[in-house]
């Protein structure tokens, strides 16, 4: 113990004397142990983030997209891919056949990004084109007015529920019911436009899967859909399972109720659809993320095993210029043990030193990030793993001992008498 103790006296008193060389030196492992932190606490955060959005959307819900998906991804109409095989008749035959008992409510939706006039006032923003049973599956609270009927959005009335954002950019403290919004959109070299009739104004409600719903406005399918973006499909499909018990049943009902209307034969193969609950959207997007954060957590282990490499060569070299000093020890009776066991406790109080460093900074990195995701409008967790720092300096000593130990041994077998001659 004495000598130990000794030992890391010893070796405090090299590093105040090289502060420049051992800071350089412990440089890799802090950047390395800082980017694991950060990226461990960022992928927890994004990963609570994405549940907490998709949690919002209610357990008893259910999403079909157009496209089929694998078991563990994300259908391509997410990725952003044009699928047309999902329609309103579709939605039509999910109500109508009763082979679906425990789906309650049903809302297609398309969206897309409008110009919206009102007055002198005009405003960039995107819309839902969406049925009258919307705001029963989604639970869109309205503050003011009322949201379009199921007659309303059948039909295709010229009338518009306002995100509470555009209410107040287009009104501010004026009265908005009654009054005519002009709605534009331009695609390519088209523009069209349609004129509603505002009849409601939904309460605020914060950003919902990465989406600000207070910074939209909702109208009838059919306005949305052949007036504005002039498609005959859609983009999803929601819908809401009277029972959580029913979910999978329900899940298994609509997909025979698909392939029966797109004359599917080869199931599950040639779907082209992707029915999923909201428990299967969390499990595959947890997969996503897990995925992302392993991967990111790679890449910057790899500046750990360069700031090892590093040490090992700043090593290396101090086992040079120390010859002498390492021959006199051995000439008085030092141990080529003993020899060894100092250098490699260097090399360990270096690594383990730059982890320390690198864990305080990456959480000092992440608690700032949260706080300007947080700034930004998003429900961001501030999350720090214990098994992710314990980790983290852990391999900074696995590092220390890797990469400091051929140093160390190279140190303990040199020959006191050819140590003592070199200049």
């Amino acid at each position: 113990m004495h000598n130990l103790r000794a030992n890391i006296v010893q070796t405090l008193k090299g590093f105040r004397a090289r502060k420049s060389r051992t800071f350089l030196t412990m440089l890799g492992i802090i950047i390395g142990v800082a980017g694991v932190i950060i990226i461990v606490s960022l992928g927890a955060g994004a990963q609570q983030l994405i549940v907490g959005q998709v949690s919002r959307f209610g357990s008893n819900i259910i999403a079909v997209s157009p496209g089929k998906s694998n078991e563990n991804g994300p259908p391509a109409s997410v990725l952003g891919v044009r699928i047309t095989t999902l329609t309103t008749h579709d939605v039509q035959a999910l109500k109508d056949t009763g082979s679906v008992p425990h789906a309650t409510y049903f809302a297609p939706l398309v969206r897309g990004s409008a110009t919206v006039i009102a007055g002198k006032e005009s405003l960039d923003t995107q819309f839902s084109a969406t049925n009258g049973e919307y705001p029963l599956v989604q639970n869109t609270p309205i503050s003011e007015g009322r949201f379009f009927s199921i007659d309303e959005g059948a039909t295709g009335a010229q009338v518009v529920v306002l995100g509470s954002d555009v209410r107040t950019a287009l009104f501010g403290t004026d009265e908005a019911l009654g009054k005519i919004i002009k709605v534009t959109r331009t695609d390519g070299t088209q523009t069209t436009s349609v004129l509603l009739h505002v009849i409601g104004v939904a309460a605020p409600q914060g950003t919902v899967f990465f989406q600000n719903q207070d910074d939209q406005i909702y109208m009838p399918l059919v306005v949305g859909q052949r007036q504005l973006l002039g498609i005959n499909y859609l983009e999803y499909l929601r819908v809401k399972v009277d029972d959580v018990a029913y979910i999978d049943q329900t899940i298994a009902d609509m997909e025979n109720v698909l392939r029966r209307e797109h004359n599917i034969r080869n199931a599950p193969e040639g779907d082209d659809f992707s029915v999923r609950s909201t428990a299967e959207l969390i499990k595959v997007l947890s997969g996503i993320t897990d995925g992302l954060r392993m991967f990111l957590g790679v890449m910057a282990s790899v500046a750990l095993v360069v700031g090892g490499i590093g040490i090992m060569n700043i090593m290396l070299v101090t086992v040079t210029e120390r010859t002498r000093e390492i021959g006199l020890r051995k000439a008085i009776g030092a141990t080529g043990e003993r020899i060894r066991n100092q250098f490699l406790l260097e090399a360990i109080l270096l690594t383990v030193t730059g982890g320390i460093v690198g864990i305080i900074i990456g959480i000092f990195i992440s608690f700032l990030i949260t706080v300007g995701v947080r700034y930004a409008g998003y429900d961001w967790a501030f999350i720090i793993s214990p098994t992710a720092v314990g980790l983290a300096l852990g391999v900074s000593v696995a590092t220390g001992v890797v990469f400091g130990l051929y140093p160390a041994i190279k140190a303990s077998k040199l020959n006191p008498i050819e140590a003592l001659r070199k200049e």
